[in-house]
């Protein structure tokens, strides 16, 4: 669903911002002809899409190659061949300089990420990538475009009230989209997108506890997708939550018919983590109704999707507990002891992208009873013994992860501290207009230099710390002498006996010390990434830029703005005052 709609977007978007003459339109618009047609994941549009791309790429044609490697995201049924297209898509893009299709490519990465691998770390990522680039754009459905899926990366990590407001702004906007004269093709997408965003927010209610404004949603859903194929998938969603709050208000029976008539849709959608609550929610449901032997069934069918995918939403971990329970109570210690193990896989797959869960998914089921069982199930099991070894020794190296990363984290703290006190040190005494502790200057070699000559370079170095010249990319020693009209030799001993340090360092704390202040003092430097920091300060290498961070400051960049921000947050939330 969300694909197909991004691939329409991603034409009317291209169409909208590129303009070509009549010749060269029509003789890649016979190219697309051939194979624009084909269903998704589809290899013999292949050969077309090839002449396409060599078309585009002998020609300099950048923004016809960035929809040739759309095309490949779109055609190939492979996942990594998905991801190099998207690459490539994401470097034609730069090369043509327009950022709306520079922010496109890094949605299209975002969106395999997400959709065909539920990956959902790397797909925010390139969704804050694109952000940036987006940031400016007058094309308003690029922009909402994008915040809807960071709604969705921050609503599955759980913070549903911050993604819950991006998807109002996204129903405000496609909504509105829907109800004025448009072509036919804006109408479609636009209405895709309000429907997308609706069922999005559904599920923020629902897990926010708000099920009487998730209910007025479902219906409002259910009315707009009524009789129309073009909406068949969007449907499912909404009769898939429609049966799940009909479970929490105990009507089981109208669950299983809900959920049961969403499967279809869903199933043809290739949407298996919602495929997994719907087989979930109709075994409770059936639980609830005294069918267990049906509950099971459709427990183990959530098992069978985790096998195969190897990703299982947060809230499905209760899929495991029930099992674990049931055979329990049956003393099947066979089918007891696989489940376990599934939900200790379970549990580590998610504690990946939920590392803050982890004291809560050990409270829930918790640790020590696991192990007792283990226990009893090893004395009666004697075949299983190396298999419960191995459960306990998977346990113990989780708890031990945690223990680490702990240690880690209060390391990291103390070196955030150490550098907060260092900054707000340096604010106080320039609010002071006191002059801060200087480097230690030898006189013995500053005296065998002209004392003008030197006062006067110090004043134009002063100058160009104050101007931030330093972060011009590619400054050397020899351009900067040449900025300053002297030369490197006598410019790198001034530096060295008045600084008290070389050129290169002296360059480094400069930039570092620059960025460093950014991030500390305005909070819209703490969206950027690392790339783009880099930049920023001046420093062309992401890497290098992350090691000298860490030699001058003590702590990583990204370590840096993540307790920044969590400093924010903690302040707003004690202060009662929404985030800023």
């Amino acid at each position: 669903m969300i694909k197909k709609l991004f691939f329409v977007l991603f034409i009317v978007i291209f169409q909208f911002s590129f303009s070509q003459n009549e010749k060269e339109y029509s003789a890649y618009y016979q190219l697309r002809k051939k194979y624009e047609n084909l269903e998704e994941n589809n290899s013999k549009a292949f050969p077309y899409i090839q002449a396409y791309i060599n078309k585009a790429k002998k020609e300099k044609n950048y923004e016809n190659l960035v929809q040739g490697y759309k095309d490949g995201v779109f055609y190939s049924p492979d996942n990594e061949q998905k991801l190099k297209y998207a690459d490539s898509m994401i470097l034609a893009a730069k090369l043509s300089e327009n950022k709306d299709l520079i922010s496109t490519a890094y949605i299209e990465k975002g969106v395999v990420y997400y959709y065909n691998y539920k990956r959902f770390q790397p797909a925010l990522n390139e969704y804050l990538l694109a952000y940036e680039y987006s940031k400016n754009t007058n094309n308003n459905f690029l922009k909402y475009q994008n915040l809807y899926h960071i709604g969705v990366v921050k609503s599955y990590l759980g913070y549903y009230d911050e993604a819950s407001k991006l998807f109002k702004e996204c129903i405000d906007y496609y909504g509105s989209k829907t109800k004025v004269n448009l072509h036919p093709n804006e109408i479609y997408n636009n209405k895709k997108g309000y429907l997308n965003s609706l069922h999005q927010l559904i599920i923020c209610y629902r897990n926010l506890g708000k099920t009487k404004e998730a209910g007025l949603l479902i219906q409002t859903g259910l009315q707009e997708t009524e009789n129309n194929s073009d909406y068949k998938q969007e449907k499912g969603y909404f009769l898939l939550s429609k049966g799940i709050l009909d479970y929490v208000e105990h009507k089981y029976s109208p669950a299983i018919e809900n959920l049961k008539e969403s499967l279809s849709s869903i199933k043809e959608s290739g949407d298996f983590a919602r495929l997994s609550v719907n087989y979930f929610y109709i075994g409770k449901s059936c639980q609830a109704l005294g069918n267990t032997t049906e509950s099971i069934v459709n427990f183990k069918r959530v098992d069978s999707i985790f096998q195969k995918h190897q990703f299982i939403l947060p809230e499905l971990r209760e899929n495991y507990e029930q099992l674990i329970n049931y055979y329990k109570k049956e003393n099947n210690q066979t089918e007891q002891l696989y489940f376990t193990s599934q939900l200790l896989k379970a549990d580590n797959i998610i504690s990946k992208d939920f590392i803050y869960l982890s004291p809560k998914i050990h409270k829930e089921y918790d640790t020590k009873t696991l192990l007792e069982d283990k226990k009893q199930l090893e004395k009666a099991n004697s075949w299983g013994t190396f298999i419960i070894l191995g459960l306990i020794i998977l346990t113990a190296a989780l708890i031990i992860l945690l223990v680490i990363r702990y240690r880690k984290e209060k390391h990291i703290q103390q070196k955030y501290i150490l550098l907060e006190e260092r900054l707000s040190l340096q604010q106080k005494k320039l609010s002071e207009k006191t002059v801060p502790d200087s480097k230690i200057i030898d006189d013995k070699k500053v005296s065998a230099l002209d004392g003008d000559k030197v006062d006067e370079l110090l004043r134009k170095l002063k100058s160009f710390e104050d101007k931030k010249e330093f972060t011009q990319k590619g400054l050397t020693i020899n351009k900067l002498a040449g900025q300053l009209g002297t030369n490197s030799n006598y410019l790198s001993q001034v530096i060295n006996d008045c600084k008290g340090v070389n050129f290169n360092k002296y360059l480094s704390e400069l930039r570092i010390n620059y960025i460093t202040i950014l991030l500390f003092e305005n909070r819209e430097y703490l969206k950027y990434g690392i790339e783009s920091l880099a930049k920023e300060c001046g420093i062309a290498s992401r890497q290098n830029f992350s090691d000298l961070f860490f030699e001058i400051n003590g702590i990583r960049p990204t370590d840096f703005i993540r307790k920044r921000r969590q400093e924010r947050e903690n302040k707003n939330n004690f202060s009662g005052l929404n985030p800023i």
